[in-house]
């Protein structure tokens, strides 16, 4: 069960920020810095990493890493960056970090390479908004209803979103493994033409 949010914290839902991007790349490479050798990947995620899409300005980012209980050493690392270790915070297996307090900037969502489950959802959901517009209008139309109802309890706001993030979570794995199929059946469809082409040279 997810870890209880605290219900009065402010909750402000803006247009999408082209500075977006570069705030994250800025702030990955805070992050390469703090985790070294165990990172292995960092991505953007959550709603500012979606062009068009309306979102609460805090850049959310997803480090994968090959070690994630090492991050538990890093305390005093991500401290010294203005970042607060929460743990898993709810979530088995993740590590949250989370930087400006009530006033958030960023958040770390931390998982181990081999979570799957946990990295692809995420990543997913990204890659489904940006690519259906009309999925992010109807999530953009949602989240700023819900913060002009909740202005102060985000407890609230996240819980009036739980139903569309996960039905559009479960269509962006399928929309995922769909495209991979797709993809894979080219690639197969590539080689057997290659194959074709060099036993014709060969004679």
């Amino acid at each position: 069960m997810e870890q209880k949010r605290s219900n009065y914290m402010p909750v402000r839902v803006v247009d999408y920020d082209p500075k977006w991007p570069e705030m994250f790349d800025a702030e990955a490479a805070v992050l390469r810095e703090i985790i070294g050798d165990n990172l292995i990947a960092i991505f953007h995620i959550g709603s500012t990493s979606v062009p068009g899409l309306k979102a609460k300005p805090i850049i959310d980012m997803l480090p994968v890493v090959r070690d994630a209980a090492a991050l538990d050493a890093l305390g005093d690392k991500f401290a010294e960056a203005g970042y607060e270790a929460m743990g898993e915070f709810g979530i088995p297996g993740r590590r949250y970090f989370r930087k400006g307090g009530e006033k958030r900037t960023h958040q770390a969502h931390a998982f181990q390479y081999d979570d799957v489950y946990s990295i692809l959802r995420h990543v997913a959901f990204r890659d489904y908004m940006r690519e259906h517009a009309g999925a992010r209008a109807a999530y953009g139309a949602l989240k700023a209803e819900l913060a002009a109802r909740f202005p102060n309890d985000l407890g609230s706001y996240c819980d009036g979103k739980d139903e569309f993030v996960k039905e559009y979570e479960k269509r962006a794995l399928i929309w995922r493994w769909r495209r991979l199929a797709a993809h894979a059946a080219i690639d197969l469809e590539s080689a057997r033409s290659y194959r074709i082409s060099q036993n014709l040279c060969g004679r």
